[in-house]
């Protein structure tokens, strides 16, 4: 590799810092990616899509333990009516989940 100079004001090296900070790069990392037309997520959005996925995760846990619950228990506590309105919100709530994901 071999070095590109560039000259900036010290306020825009400030600016520059802060975004790479913020990208989770180093500034010469987040110039190369900025400059390459990379798409650059911070590490909040970052963490943002881990947790939205680990959410997705509860979300089908639930729905397979309902659906274990279901098949060993059938009959027992509520209607089926109940069961398929709540799989039908568990479902609703993934696509959702997944719809964010795909945006972030």
């Amino acid at each position: 590799m071999r070095p590109l100079k560039t000259f900036v004001s010290p306020k825009e090296r400030v600016a520059i810092e802060t975004r790479a900070q913020a990208a989770g790069l180093s500034v010469s990392a987040y110039l190369r990616a900025a400059a390459l037309g990379v798409r650059l997520t911070s590490v909040h959005d970052q963490k943002a899509i881990l947790a939205l996925l680990q959410l997705n995760a509860d979300q089908g846990r639930l729905g397979g333990l309902l659906k274990l619950w279901l098949v060993s228990r059938a009959g027992v506590g509520v209607g089926p009516g109940e069961v398929r309105r709540l799989l039908h919100d568990i479902e609703t709530v993934q696509i959702q989940l997944r719809a964010l994901i795909d945006r972030l």
